[in-house]
């Protein structure tokens, strides 16, 4: 014990009892009183790396994971808020989320400036519109760029030169309906829609790769430029690799394709291998 320290335990014990039958300010300011601190001199170093935000639905399982180990070597900084949604996936749900953007987007970082957001739902997006999305994360994060998986997803197929796809998603129909009326609005030529129908990320999440792969080799790809494998709860980003290589085409995910713009629009545009040609890129 330092010399001059001669708090003892029965010190304490008295002082605990003076501080519950005198009151509150009594024991704190014994304590205090008799408490020792050394002061340390502390290094602030502030990092230059790039920000991305990523707001995540409350139920997604994989869209956090994917960011983590795609740019887990990467020089940027990444933080995530979750936004309250509630299945099954519709429209209904999907419309609710838009009144919760703006003040997730706030709590990322409170007070601080981030260089992009990313809001975490392809077909959430394509309910809310992406126009919306935007103006609603620059109420409180106003600096901030904003992609979405479904936006990020043209830019891949323009970038890669995709006009005409196959679609596979894990939705129910009605779900599949906008997803296909948004990429034709988009001049996206769509030559063949396959879906899992599930209705729960919890469900989507937990579909096995080796079903995805089986599944993904019964789509007729011969005829298209590309395949895009919409949502972000669909665990695919670690077999794109192997997907593209055994059915020699293009694989655009959600996920994939929403990181890459992210790295794109904050100037990192190097090549990352094993998540498929557009990261390669």
């Amino acid at each position: 014990m330092p010399a001059g320290l001669t708090y003892t335990l029965a010190n304490l014990q008295t002082d605990i009892q003076n501080y519950t039958e005198v009151g509150s300010n009594v024991f704190t300011e014994a304590v205090m009183n008799k408490f020792i601190q050394n002061d340390l001199t502390a290094e602030i170093v502030k990092t230059n790396n790039p920000r991305i935000g990523v707001i995540t639905l409350s139920t997604d399982f994989t869209i956090e994971q994917d960011y983590r180990n795609i740019c887990h070597s990467v020089p940027v900084d990444i933080f995530v808020n979750r936004i309250p949604f509630e299945n099954p996936l519709n429209h209904e749900n999907y419309l609710k989320m838009a009144d919760y953007i703006s003040d997730v987007s706030s709590q990322i970082l409170p007070s601080e400036e981030i260089d992009i957001i990313a809001y975490g739902c392809t077909s959430g997006t394509i309910a809310i519109g992406s126009d919306r999305i935007k103006e609603e994360v620059n109420k409180t994060k106003p600096k901030a760029k904003v992609t979405t998986p479904i936006t990020a997803a043209l830019k891949a197929f323009k970038h890669l030169g995709l006009k005409n796809i196959a679609v596979l998603t894990p939705y129910p129909k009605d779900v599949n309906a906008t997803v296909y009326d948004y990429l034709i609005d988009h001049n996206i030529g769509v030559e063949s829609f396959s879906s899992f129908n599930l209705e729960y990320d919890s469900e989507i999440a937990q579909v096995s790769l080796a079903s995805l792969e089986k599944e993904i080799s019964k789509i007729h790809l011969s005829n298209v430029d590309g395949l895009f494998v919409s949502c972000t709860a669909l665990k695919i980003v670690d077999v794109l690799d192997r997907v593209e290589s055994s059915q020699n085409t293009v694989v655009i995910s959600s996920n994939q394709a929403i990181i890459w713009d992210c790295l794109r629009s904050v100037g990192i545009d190097s090549k990352i291998e094993g998540y498929g040609k557009l990261l390669a890129s």
